[in-house]
């Protein structure tokens, strides 16, 4: 999510329904207190879990 992946982008990535993808995702936000991906994003990018230059189809890949 904080390469700007959707929900059915990450479903594929991790094998998993895009239902449960949803659930996940709004359950990190309530626990982080976000209110949008634009959020999670920046936090990413705050606290180091994504680098600038990583791209979303490296995440995809496996990379």
């Amino acid at each position: 999510m904080g390469r700007g992946l959707s929900n059915g982008e990450l479903a594929r990535a991790l094998t998993l329904s895009e239902a449960t993808v949803k659930t996940h995702v709004a359950r990190i936000f309530a626990k982080l207190t976000l209110r949008d991906r634009a959020q999670a994003v920046v936090l990413a990018y705050e606290t180091g879990l994504v680098s600038p230059g990583e791209s979303a189809e490296a995440a995809t890949a496996g990379g």
